[in-house]
C-alpha cells in the first residue's frame, strides 16, 4: 500500500465566502455640521468632592474647624492613608476647592475623589474561548485552525474597553444577508430584529424560498455563526457573546444568486438597516449588485463583506466582488490569526481589501447538533466498499484519516469492479430536526457517463437505494480534490432515516473509484444551545459588523461615511497589514470609539 499525495482543496459551488478600505490672520466664521458625539473620557473624578490630607500634627478638632470654615462637609477619614473624605459646598467645583485648601497651611496635599471603572466582562460561559474579544493567549480547546493556537496576549479587538462605554446596539438594525439565521437560538432569540408591525414575524425575509421564514432550510449554519459574532445576547450567562450584548438582527436568507441577492439588500436598504454583513462572494463583475450597493450608498447605510478564501492579491489574481466593488460605504475584510498574522487563506489588496478582523477559531452559534460519522460501526456495506483508514497529504500532512471507500484497496490506487451495483448505508435517527442537510467530501474517479457513484436517503430505513429512495449520481472524475458533496435532508425528518452511497459500474472499463470522508449531518434545531468554530473571513467580516453598530449607537449623529472612517482609521496598525490592505490596520473597538472625524462639509467666510 502506499501513500497517497493529494491536494486537499475544498470546492464548494457556492459563493459564500468561508463555508463552502505660513499662516495669515483672519477672522473665519465655521459652520460644523450637527452631530452628536459622545466623550469617551467624561469627568474624571466626582465633580463636588475632594480628598484632603492635613499635617501629620494637625488635631482632628482643627481639621473640623478648617472644613467648617470653607462651608463644606466632613464625610469621612481614610483612616488607612490620613486623608480625609470631603463634599464641597454647593456652587464650587473640584478646581476651586483644591486651590482653597492648598492655600491653608494645615493642609499636606489635596486631591480629586478620582472615579475608576471596572471593565466590562460578560459572564457567558464560553467567552474565555472567544479570544477575538478577548486574547490573553488561551489555547481554542475545540480548533480547527492550528497555526498560532495559543496565540498572543493582547492581539485583540479591545473590546472590554469599549464595552465599559457601550454594550447596547439596539439603535442600528443589522442586516446578515446570508443562508438564514435559526431565530430561536438561545443566543439570538432575545437580540432579533421585530418585523411584525412590518408582516414580517419572523424577524425578516428569506429570498430563497420566497416566504417570510428565514430559518436556515438547509441546515446551513454559516448565517446563524455569523449573527452570533455581531450580535449574540451578552451577559446571559450562556454560551458566547456578540460584539454587541444588545442588538436587532434582521435575518435575510438568500439564494446564491444575483436576483436573490440584490432583492436581500433592497429588502434590508428599504426596512431601516443600517449596517448590512455579507460574507459571500463571486470573482465576476456583476452590475445589478454594484447598483444595488450604490443604492444602499445613497440611503446611508453601511455595508461589510468578506475578503475571501482563496489566499490571493484580489488587486492582482482575481478581484472578488462585492470586496472589490469601489463604493465609499463598503468594507472589506480580511482574516486575521490569534497572533494577528494574516491568515493563511485570506485574501488581501491594498485598493480593495480595508482593514482585518479575527477569523480562525470563531466561537458562535450554531442552528442545530451536528452529527458526525467516521464510518467505524452501524454501516451496512456490499460489493467493494470498505471502512479504511488512509493517508492523506494536504497543505500539511493529515495523517490517517477514516473513509468510506470503493475499492476497499483505494487507499493503494485499486481499481474498483465492473459490473457492480454496490452500497454503504446507515440509519440515523432525525425526528427532533426543524431541517436536516447532509454534508461530506469526495474523491471521484470513474468511467465518464458510464460508471456512476450516486447518493441517497429513505426516510423509512433500509438500502436507500431501493424503492422509496431519493437518488442523485455523478460520474468522471475530481482531479485528486477532495469535493463537496450535500444533500437536503427535509424529507427525512424521521426515526428511522437512512443515508448513503452507491457505487454502479459496467462491464467495460474501470478506475480508481470513490473515496469518501468528513461525513456530517447538520440539523437546525428549536432553542438551539449548539456553538461552532469556524474560519474563514465569513468569520471576520462579521466582528466588524457587530463593530460599525456599536460605533454608530454610541455617536447617534455618525453618518455611514463617518462610521466607515471610524472603523478604518480607527483601526490597530500591525505589521501583518502593512502593504496588503488599504490602512494597515486591525479592526479595534476602542480605537474606533476614540477616533474623530475632522469636520467636513465647512462653511467658511473670511471678514
Amino acid at each position: 500500500m502506499r501513500k497517497i499525495y493529494v491536494t486537499r482543496k475544498l470546492v464548494f459551488t457556492g459563493a459564500i465566502a468561508g463555508s463552502f478600505f505660513g499662516a495669515v490672520a483672519m477672522a473665519v466664521s465655521v459652520q460644523l455640521p450637527v452631530r452628536q458625539v459622545k466623550s469617551l473620557t467624561g469627568p474624571s473624578y466626582v465633580a463636588d468632592e475632594i480628598l484632603v490630607k492635613f499635617k501629620p500634627d494637625v488635631a482632628g478638632q482643627i481639621k473640623a474647624q478648617v472644613i467648617e470654615r470653607h462651608g463644606d462637609r466632613h464625610i469621612r477619614e481614610l483612616t488607612s492613608n490620613g486623608y480625609v473624605h470631603v463634599k464641597l459646598r454647593p456652587g464650587y467645583g473640584v478646581s476651586q476647592g483644591m486651590t482653597l485648601y492648598n492655600a491653608d497651611p494645615n493642609i499636606e496635599s489635596v486631591q480629586p475623589n478620582y472615579i475608576y471603572h471596572a471593565l466590562a466582562v460578560p459572564n457567558d460561559t464560553q467567552y474565555g474561548q472567544m479570544w477575538g474579544l478577548k486574547n490573553t493567549g488561551q489555547t481554542i480547546a475545540t480548533a480547527t485552525y492550528p497555526t498560532n493556537n495559543p496565540g498572543v496576549a493582547g492581539q485583540d479587538m479591545d473590546m472590554e474597553a469599549a464595552w465599559d462605554r457601550v454594550t447596547d446596539c439596539r439603535s442600528i438594525v443589522v442586516a446578515v444577508v446570508d443562508s438564514g439565521v435559526n431565530y430561536t437560538h438561545q443566543d439570538l432569540a432575545a437580540n432579533m430584529w421585530d418585523g411584525t408591525a412590518a408582516g414580517y414575524p419572523n424577524h425578516g425575509y428569506d429570498f430563497a424560498d420566497n416566504d417570510n421564514d428565514p430559518m436556515p432550510q438547509d441546515a446551513n449554519g454559516h448565517g446563524t455563526h455569523v449573527a452570533g459574532t455581531i450580535g449574540a445576547a451578552g451577559n446571559n450567562s450562556l454560551g458566547t457573546t456578540g460584539v454587541c450584548w444588545q442588538a436587532r438582527i434582521m435575518a435575510v436568507r438568500v439564494a446564491l444568486t444575483t436576483a436573490a441577492i440584490t432583492q436581500g439588500v433592497n429588502f434590508a436598504v428599504a426596512r431601516g438597516a443600517k449596517v448590512i454583513n455579507m460574507s459571500l462572494g463571486g470573482s465576476v463583475y456583476d452590475a445589478a449588485f454594484d447598483a444595488e450597493i450604490t443604492n444602499a450608498r445613497n440611503n446611508g447605510v453601511v455595508v461589510v463583506v468578506a475578503a475571501g478564501n482563496e489566499a490571493n492579491n484580489n488587486d492582482v489574481t482575481s478581484p472578488r466582488y462585492p470586496c472589490n466593488f469601489s463604493q465609499n460605504n463598503l468594507i472589506c475584510v480580511a482574516a486575521l490569526d490569534q497572533a494577528y498574522a494574516l491568515a493563511t487563506f485570506s485574501n488581501y489588496g491594498t485598493t480593495s481589501v480595508d482593514v482585518g478582523a479575527p477569523g480562525v477559531n470563531a466561537m458562535s452559534a450554531w442552528p442545530g447538533p451536528t452529527i458526525t460519522d467516521d464510518f467505524t460501526s452501524g454501516w451496512t456495506l456490499t460489493g467493494g466498499f470498505a471502512a479504511v483508514a488512509c493517508d492523506l497529504d494536504g497543505p500539511g500532512p493529515l495523517g490517517p484519516v477514516r473513509m468510506l471507500v470503493n475499492p476497499a484497496n483505494w487507499c493503494a490506487f485499486g481499481l474498483y469492479a465492473n459490473n457492480a451495483n454496490d452500497v454503504g448505508y446507515k440509519t440515523f435517527d432525525l425526528s427532533g430536526a426543524l431541517h436536516a442537510g447532509l454534508g461530506f467530501l469526495y474523491f471521484l474517479d470513474t468511467q465518464l457517463n458510464v460508471d456512476f457513484a450516486g447518493t441517497a436517503f429513505k426516510s423509512t430505513g433500509g438500502d436507500p437505494f431501493g424503492a422509496g429512495g431519493v437518488i442523485t449520481e455523478t460520474s468522471g472524475t475530481t482531479n485528486n480534490f477532495a469535493v463537496a458533496g450535500s444533500a437536503d435532508l427535509n424529507n427525512c425528518r424521521t426515526a428511522t432515516c437512512s443515508v448513503g452511497f452507491r457505487l454502479r459500474s459496467d462491464a467495460t472499463t474501470t478506475d480508481f473509484g470513490v473515496g469518501i470522508l468528513g461525513f456530517q449531518i447538520d440539523t437546525v434545531q428549536s432553542n438551539s444551545n449548539v456553538y461552532q468554530v469556524l474560519n474563514g473571513t465569513s468569520m471576520a467580516s462579521p466582528h466588524v459588523a457587530g463593530l460599525a453598530a456599536l460605533i454608530w449607537s454610541y455617536n447617534p449623529g455618525y453618518t455611514d461615511s463617518d462610521v466607515v472612517n471610524s472603523v478604518k482609521n480607527g483601526g490597530e496598525s500591525i505589521a501583518a497589514l502593512a502593504g496588503r490592505t488599504t490602512t494597515g490596520r486591525a479592526a479595534n473597538a476602542m480605537g474606533s470609539l476614540r477616533f474623530i472625524n475632522p469636520p467636513s462639509g465647512l462653511a467658511a467666510s473670511i471678514q
